[in-house]
């Protein structure tokens, strides 16, 4: 993965944390160390005033009975009753709960954009740049890299913070597919980024 240092204006853009929740957690390959870094991320972005979105999927029992049986990523959870509105395993880990300025918005289907008010929010806010970190890489972040292409948004994804329940899976969608449409960068990359954003800032007071 290249390193690079891309420019950001901070109040036109917003770090989008999907699906971090305990329940999607357990699914992937060493979540601490996941954690650990989309923390990182987050104190870059808070340090930068950068915008930051927490994206979530949860059901309420109305939803659950809403999903067809022939849909083969959401049946199984509707069937279990997984991931219901209010229990813990739906909402974001407590890790990253910190900034209580952040907005949350929740979702039924896997795009961030779908079935959210996402991109209303995004439009009043101005923000035209997205920096995009979770799961899952097959999931979550490849249906919302796509469907924010489609909208002309400038889009970042952090690699290293994005995770998937097969690694090879997600390699190669990082190297072959996303960037097709976003630049593809580590953690490192974007406290670089933020850090020369806030020299800028101070210079030019």
């Amino acid at each position: 993965m290249p390193s690079k240092t891309p420019a950001l204006v901070p109040h036109r853009t917003a770090l989008l944390l999907m699906d971090l929740q305990p329940a999607v957690l357990e699914g992937i390959p060493e979540p601490e160390q996941l954690l650990e870094r989309a923390q990182r991320a987050q104190r870059a972005a808070l340090a930068a005033g950068i915008r930051e979105i927490h994206v979530r999927v949860a059901f309420a029992p109305e939803d659950h009975a809403a999903i067809p049986a022939h849909n083969k990523a959401f049946a199984p959870l509707a069937r279990a009753g997984h991931l219901t509105e209010g229990t813990p395993e739906a909402d974001v880990h407590p890790l990253l709960r910190a900034d209580r300025r952040a907005h949350t918005v929740t979702k039924t289907r896997v795009s961030a954009f779908s079935t959210t008010g996402l991109g209303p929010l995004l439009r009043e806010q101005g923000i035209d740049t997205l920096v995009l970190a979770g799961i899952a890489t097959s999931g979550a972040v490849l249906s919302t890299v796509r469907d924010a292409a489609d909208r002309d948004y400038r889009l970042l994804v952090l690699g290293d913070v994005c995770a998937d329940g097969d690694p090879g899976r997600h390699e190669l969608l990082m190297h072959s597919v996303i960037p097709l449409h976003a630049d593809v960068l580590d953690v490192s990359d974007f406290e670089a980024a933020t850090r020369a954003t806030s020299d800028q800032h101070r210079h030019d007071q």
